[in-house]
Protein backbone atom coordinates (compact mmCIF):
# COMPACT_ATOMS: atom_id res chain seq x y z
CA UNK A 1 0.00 0.00 0.00
CA UNK A 2 1.03 3.82 -0.82
CA UNK A 3 0.19 6.51 1.63
CA UNK A 4 1.44 10.13 0.01
CA UNK A 5 1.56 11.94 3.45
CA UNK A 6 0.99 15.78 3.24
CA UNK A 7 1.13 18.65 5.73
CA UNK A 8 0.51 22.25 6.55
CA UNK A 9 -0.88 23.86 3.35
CA UNK A 10 -2.32 26.78 5.56
CA UNK A 11 -5.03 27.77 3.38
CA UNK A 12 -5.98 31.11 3.67
CA UNK A 13 -8.33 33.74 1.88
CA UNK A 14 -7.93 37.31 0.10
CA UNK A 15 -4.55 38.98 -0.82
CA UNK A 16 -2.14 36.12 0.18
CA UNK A 17 -4.35 33.14 -1.01
CA UNK A 18 -2.80 32.28 -4.03
CA UNK A 19 0.46 30.91 -2.97
CA UNK A 20 -0.30 28.50 -0.45
CA UNK A 21 -3.52 27.28 -2.67
CA UNK A 22 -0.83 27.16 -5.66
CA UNK A 23 1.21 25.25 -3.03
CA UNK A 24 -1.42 22.32 -2.10
CA UNK A 25 -2.38 22.19 -5.90
CA UNK A 26 1.51 21.61 -7.08
CA UNK A 27 1.74 18.68 -4.23
CA UNK A 28 -1.48 17.18 -5.08
CA UNK A 29 -0.08 17.14 -9.03
CA UNK A 30 2.92 15.53 -8.23
CA UNK A 31 1.55 12.73 -6.13
CA UNK A 32 -0.50 11.73 -9.09
CA UNK A 33 2.71 11.25 -11.45
CA UNK A 34 3.90 9.40 -8.67
CA UNK A 35 4.09 5.33 -10.92
CA UNK A 36 1.83 3.33 -9.09
CA UNK A 37 0.05 5.90 -7.93
CA UNK A 38 -0.89 6.02 -3.96
CA UNK A 39 -3.58 5.03 -2.45
CA UNK A 40 -4.73 7.49 -0.60
CA UNK A 41 -3.17 10.74 0.49
CA UNK A 42 -3.28 11.91 3.98
CA UNK A 43 -2.81 15.58 5.47
CA UNK A 44 -1.71 16.34 8.85
CA UNK A 45 -3.26 19.31 9.87
CA UNK A 46 -3.17 23.10 9.86
CA UNK A 47 -5.56 22.79 6.59
CA UNK A 48 -6.32 26.21 6.86
CA UNK A 49 -4.39 29.15 8.56
CA UNK A 50 -7.11 30.80 10.50
CA UNK A 51 -9.92 28.20 11.00
CA UNK A 52 -12.37 30.38 8.65
CA UNK A 53 -15.23 28.44 6.79
CA UNK A 54 -13.77 29.97 3.43
CA UNK A 55 -10.91 28.30 3.80
CA UNK A 56 -12.23 25.37 4.26
CA UNK A 57 -14.73 25.91 1.19
CA UNK A 58 -11.07 26.71 -0.66
CA UNK A 59 -9.89 23.01 0.24
CA UNK A 60 -12.92 21.30 -1.06
CA UNK A 61 -13.17 23.30 -4.31
CA UNK A 62 -8.69 22.50 -4.59
CA UNK A 63 -9.74 18.44 -3.95
CA UNK A 64 -12.91 18.69 -6.07
CA UNK A 65 -12.31 15.75 -8.59
CA UNK A 66 -9.19 14.77 -7.21
CA UNK A 67 -8.98 11.22 -8.59
CA UNK A 68 -7.60 9.79 -5.03
CA UNK A 69 -9.20 9.42 -1.65
CA UNK A 70 -7.68 12.52 0.77
CA UNK A 71 -8.04 12.14 4.89
CA UNK A 72 -7.48 15.07 6.61
CA UNK A 73 -6.90 16.02 10.81
CA UNK A 74 -7.07 18.97 12.79
CA UNK A 75 -4.06 21.46 12.91
CA UNK A 76 -3.64 24.80 16.04
CA UNK A 77 -4.12 26.87 12.79
CA UNK A 78 -8.02 24.81 12.38
CA UNK A 79 -10.99 25.26 13.87
CA UNK A 80 -12.34 21.75 14.31
CA UNK A 81 -16.38 22.58 14.14
CA UNK A 82 -15.87 24.55 11.02
CA UNK A 83 -14.00 21.74 9.25
CA UNK A 84 -16.48 19.42 10.42
CA UNK A 85 -19.27 22.03 9.01
CA UNK A 86 -17.44 22.40 6.04
CA UNK A 87 -16.30 18.81 5.38
CA UNK A 88 -18.44 16.61 7.60
CA UNK A 89 -19.95 13.32 5.85
CA UNK A 90 -17.35 13.26 3.27
CA UNK A 91 -14.56 11.18 2.29
CA UNK A 92 -11.83 13.90 3.87
CA UNK A 93 -13.51 12.94 7.14
CA UNK A 94 -14.35 9.20 6.19
CA UNK A 95 -17.47 9.66 5.91
CA UNK A 96 -18.22 10.56 9.50
CA UNK A 97 -19.10 13.88 10.97
CA UNK A 98 -16.23 13.80 13.28
CA UNK A 99 -12.37 15.50 13.54
CA UNK A 100 -11.26 11.52 14.59
CA UNK A 101 -11.96 8.78 12.69
CA UNK A 102 -11.15 5.67 10.91
CA UNK A 103 -10.91 4.33 7.41
CA UNK A 104 -9.95 0.78 6.48
CA UNK A 105 -8.47 -0.27 3.55
CA UNK A 106 -7.60 -3.87 3.03
CA UNK A 107 -3.12 -2.86 3.22
CA UNK A 108 -3.62 -0.27 6.76
CA UNK A 109 -6.33 1.60 8.79
CA UNK A 110 -6.02 5.18 8.61
CA UNK A 111 -6.69 6.14 11.80
CA UNK A 112 -6.71 10.64 12.07
CA UNK A 113 -6.93 11.97 15.63
CA UNK A 114 -8.13 15.52 16.25
CA UNK A 115 -5.04 17.05 18.60
CA UNK A 116 -6.22 20.98 18.00
CA UNK A 117 -6.62 23.09 21.39
CA UNK A 118 -8.69 26.15 20.75
CA UNK A 119 -6.42 29.12 21.32
CA UNK A 120 -3.33 27.24 21.82
CA UNK A 121 -0.64 26.51 19.45
CA UNK A 122 0.14 23.14 21.41
CA UNK A 123 -2.04 20.10 20.75
CA UNK A 124 -3.91 17.56 23.11
CA UNK A 125 -6.01 14.43 22.69
CA UNK A 126 -7.21 13.98 26.12
CA UNK A 127 -8.75 10.47 27.77
CA UNK A 128 -11.91 10.23 26.02
CA UNK A 129 -9.77 10.27 22.02
CA UNK A 130 -7.54 8.38 23.86
CA UNK A 131 -10.15 5.65 24.81
CA UNK A 132 -11.28 5.92 21.33
CA UNK A 133 -7.81 5.11 19.83
CA UNK A 134 -7.28 2.17 22.21
CA UNK A 135 -10.40 0.47 20.45
CA UNK A 136 -10.23 1.52 17.58
CA UNK A 137 -6.58 -0.22 17.15
CA UNK A 138 -7.62 -3.04 19.13
CA UNK A 139 -10.57 -3.97 16.45
CA UNK A 140 -8.47 -4.36 13.67
CA UNK A 141 -5.19 -6.41 14.77
CA UNK A 142 -3.99 -8.19 12.00
CA UNK A 143 -3.44 -4.70 9.90
CA UNK A 144 -0.61 -2.50 9.62
CA UNK A 145 -2.30 0.89 11.35
CA UNK A 146 -0.78 4.48 10.64
CA UNK A 147 -1.95 6.80 13.53
CA UNK A 148 -2.27 10.30 12.07
CA UNK A 149 -2.24 13.53 13.45
CA UNK A 150 -1.05 17.10 13.82
CA UNK A 151 1.37 17.58 16.83
CA UNK A 152 4.26 15.39 17.55
CA UNK A 153 4.24 13.82 20.64
CA UNK A 154 7.96 14.06 21.75
CA UNK A 155 10.77 17.08 21.23
CA UNK A 156 12.78 16.50 18.25
CA UNK A 157 15.80 19.08 19.16
CA UNK A 158 14.10 22.72 17.55
CA UNK A 159 13.08 24.51 21.17
CA UNK A 160 10.94 26.78 19.75
CA UNK A 161 8.65 23.74 18.28
CA UNK A 162 9.28 21.75 21.13
CA UNK A 163 7.86 24.10 23.21
CA UNK A 164 4.32 24.08 21.44
CA UNK A 165 3.75 19.91 20.89
CA UNK A 166 1.57 17.86 22.23
CA UNK A 167 1.52 18.01 25.79
CA UNK A 168 -0.12 14.58 26.65
CA UNK A 169 2.33 12.70 24.45
CA UNK A 170 3.30 9.88 27.14
CA UNK A 171 -0.56 8.92 26.30
CA UNK A 172 -0.77 8.06 22.87
CA UNK A 173 2.40 6.53 23.59
CA UNK A 174 1.07 3.84 26.03
CA UNK A 175 -1.43 2.89 23.97
CA UNK A 176 0.55 2.26 21.26
CA UNK A 177 2.69 0.35 22.92
CA UNK A 178 -0.25 -1.69 23.52
CA UNK A 179 -1.01 -2.36 19.52
CA UNK A 180 2.26 -3.45 17.21
CA UNK A 181 0.45 -3.46 14.49
CA UNK A 182 0.78 0.76 14.63
CA UNK A 183 3.35 0.96 11.66
CA UNK A 184 3.98 4.93 11.68
CA UNK A 185 2.80 7.53 13.56
CA UNK A 186 2.31 10.69 11.03
CA UNK A 187 2.35 14.26 12.16
CA UNK A 188 3.03 17.37 10.73
CA UNK A 189 3.69 21.14 12.67
CA UNK A 190 7.20 21.18 12.36
CA UNK A 191 6.97 22.48 8.64
CA UNK A 192 10.06 20.04 8.24
CA UNK A 193 10.91 16.69 7.64
CA UNK A 194 11.94 14.95 10.79
CA UNK A 195 11.98 10.57 11.49
CA UNK A 196 12.35 9.50 15.05
CA UNK A 197 11.48 6.79 17.44
CA UNK A 198 7.95 7.13 19.13
CA UNK A 199 6.58 3.92 21.44
CA UNK A 200 7.51 0.74 19.60
CA UNK A 201 7.34 2.14 15.90
CA UNK A 202 8.15 5.53 14.20
CA UNK A 203 7.52 8.76 14.32
CA UNK A 204 7.19 10.72 10.72
CA UNK A 205 6.92 14.54 10.22
CA UNK A 206 6.09 16.00 6.83
CA UNK A 207 6.87 18.86 5.33
CA UNK A 208 4.62 21.81 4.35
CA UNK A 209 3.69 22.34 1.01
CA UNK A 210 3.85 25.88 1.87
CA UNK A 211 6.70 26.61 3.19
CA UNK A 212 9.32 25.84 5.44
CA UNK A 213 10.72 26.54 9.74
CA UNK A 214 14.21 26.73 9.94
CA UNK A 215 16.25 23.96 11.56
CA UNK A 216 17.20 25.96 14.98
CA UNK A 217 18.56 23.35 16.83
CA UNK A 218 19.82 25.88 19.55
CA UNK A 219 17.86 27.82 22.30
CA UNK A 220 16.32 30.78 19.95
CA UNK A 221 12.86 31.16 21.13
CA UNK A 222 11.24 32.77 18.01
CA UNK A 223 10.54 30.64 14.56
CA UNK A 224 12.02 31.54 11.61
CA UNK A 225 10.58 30.90 7.96
CA UNK A 226 12.91 29.82 5.11
CA UNK A 227 12.91 29.61 1.54
CA UNK A 228 13.28 25.80 1.48
CA UNK A 229 11.90 23.44 -1.72
CA UNK A 230 9.12 22.28 -0.08
CA UNK A 231 8.15 18.18 -0.22
CA UNK A 232 5.81 15.74 0.92
CA UNK A 233 6.78 12.07 2.19
CA UNK A 234 5.31 8.66 0.68
CA UNK A 235 5.19 5.90 2.84
CA UNK A 236 5.10 2.18 1.14
CA UNK A 237 4.05 -0.62 3.09
CA UNK A 238 4.35 -4.19 2.61
CA UNK A 239 4.11 -7.22 4.31
CA UNK A 240 7.64 -7.36 5.48
CA UNK A 241 8.02 -3.59 5.82
CA UNK A 242 7.31 0.19 6.01
CA UNK A 243 9.73 2.57 3.80
CA UNK A 244 9.17 6.20 3.37
CA UNK A 245 10.62 8.18 0.75
CA UNK A 246 11.17 12.37 0.74
CA UNK A 247 9.37 13.31 -2.86
CA UNK A 248 10.62 17.34 -3.82
CA UNK A 249 7.66 19.09 -5.58
CA UNK A 250 9.25 22.06 -7.22
CA UNK A 251 12.35 19.89 -9.22
CA UNK A 252 11.52 21.18 -12.22
CA UNK A 253 12.37 18.34 -14.05
CA UNK A 254 9.95 16.24 -11.90
CA UNK A 255 6.07 15.17 -14.02
CA UNK A 256 3.39 16.40 -12.53
CA UNK A 257 -0.43 15.49 -12.92
CA UNK A 258 -3.12 18.09 -13.66
CA UNK A 259 -7.08 17.14 -13.06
Amino acid sequence: MLIAHLSDPHLTAGALAAEPAAGLYRALGRVLALDPRPDCVVITGDLADHGQPMEYDQLREILGGYPIPVHVTTGNHDNAAAMVDTLGNSPLLGGTASAHYAVPYPGATIIALDSAVPGSPAGRLGPDQLAWLDTTLAAHPDVPALVCLHHPPIPVGIPYMDNIRLTDGPDPAAVITRHPHVVRVLTGHLHRAVTTTFATTLLTVAPSTHRAVDLRLNDETTVALVHEPPAFLLHLLTPQTSTTHTVPIAATSAPYGVY
